[in-house]
């Protein structure tokens, strides 16, 4: 015998379960699939239960949701599944593990804005809160309406003001106090001389053409000028060159 074998063999088995032990584990793994099947036969009841309600409903086609009681997410989820399978919407309102619940609604007529805000918000939405919501959106809208009508009439006002001066009069009573006119502002007037010219002297009534052929008749004036007096000084200069020339040959001799 090897000596995996003689270990093996050494070794002190496990103790062997009573039968009281096996009865008992028996009974415990009875009771839980007892409770699988009873808790599978309520689910099943619950779906069918279900589907009757999300049936009647949507074959009526009168009432705007149906609503169910608060229960765990599993049997939301039943309800979800339904619903979707039915061709109808579903929303879940409340906190999760106190009072969340679904309601069902048909596809083509969902929840409405208020309705969502009132449940959101752990209201309770029936036909009382629908017409009190309702009534505050007519209120709402009348209340827009008339604060345009304000807006635009003090816009007409201001505008009519603007053009009479009587809005900047206003605006500025706390500069030019409240008696202000044009006849107590002082008047500017353009000098009409400066230095020792006057100012009409000064402008420039001649053409855009005119003047840039002056200033080329100027330009060309003055290259002959300088080209005469560049002529000149080398003249001047060759006949001084000639008399240096001369003193210098008088020297040699």
């Amino acid at each position: 015998m090897d000596l995996l074998g003689s270990i093996l063999n050494s070794m002190q088995k496990p103790p062997s379960a009573s039968d009281e032990q096996k009865k008992a584990i028996k009974k415990q793994k009875e009771a839980i699939e007892r409770k699988h099947e009873q808790e599978k036969h309520i689910l099943n009841k619950f779906c069918r239960r279900v589907e009757e309600k999300i049936s009647n409903f949507i074959k009526d086609g009168t009432k705007l949701s149906l609503q169910f009681e608060p229960m765990d997410q599993m049997y939301r989820s039943v309800i979800r599944d339904v619903a979707t399978t039915a061709g109808a919407q579903v929303y879940s309102f409340g906190q999760e593990g106190v009072d969340r619940y679904a309601v069902v609604y048909l596809k083509e007529k969902g929840p409405s804005e208020d309705e969502l805000s009132v449940r959101r918000e752990g209201g309770v939405w029936d036909d009382e809160k629908s017409a009190e919501m309702a009534q505050r959106r007519i209120d709402m809208v009348k209340q827009a309406e008339l604060d345009d009508l304000e807006e635009k009439s003090r816009k007409r006002k201001h505008g009519a003001d603007e053009l009479s001066g009587t809005f900047y009069k206003q605006k500025y009573a706390h500069l030019i106090g409240q008696e202000a006119a044009i006849d107590a502002a002082q008047k500017t007037n353009m000098n009409k001389s400066y230095g020792e010219v006057p100012s009409e002297n000064k402008k420039d009534s001649r053409s855009i053409e005119q003047t840039m052929a002056d200033i080329k008749a100027k330009k060309v004036k003055k290259a002959e000028t300088d080209r005469a007096n560049a002529d000149s000084e080398g003249s001047i200069g060759h006949s001084e060159g000639s008399n240096v020339q001369g003193a210098g040959s008088n020297c040699s001799r």
